[in-house]
């Protein structure tokens, strides 16, 4: 994705704060790190990754828990693959072209924006 999107990087004036990009536990930013750089070279001056917050058996055992506990980072993601899924044209259709799939992404977003404002 990051690969894809390089261009926008390039772009970016230096002088911007860094994007921050949250990693799950399984991803290596080092990996991702040597893989960008490759692509270019001046992309860690522009970005910075984050891994998100795991809770620790000792945390879990203070707090009273057990099993899973949700990580407050992964729920942004998962909340919005649910608003997603609530378009009907991106669950049902499937689109030839990834342009035409992006559009129907943000057209969903907007949606959701404009029904959030309307009620506010």
């Amino acid at each position: 994705m990051l690969s894809q999107n390089i261009d926008y990087f390039k772009s970016k004036p230096a002088e911007l704060p860094k994007t921050t990009i949250l990693l799950d536990n399984g991803y290596h930013p080092e990996k991702i790190t040597q893989a960008l750089e490759e692509i270019y070279p001046q992309i860690m001056a522009k970005i910075q990754f984050e891994l998100s917050a795991k809770p620790s058996k000792a945390e879990k055992l203070a707090k009273g828990q057990s099993g899973f506990v949700p990580v407050a980072a992964r729920w942004v993601i998962e909340r919005s693959n649910a608003w997603v899924e609530r378009c009907k044209s991106l669950v049902k259709n499937f689109d030839r072209t990834l342009a035409r799939s992006n559009a129907k992404l943000k057209l969903c977003f907007i949606r959701l924006m404009l029904k959030r404002l309307a009620t506010a």
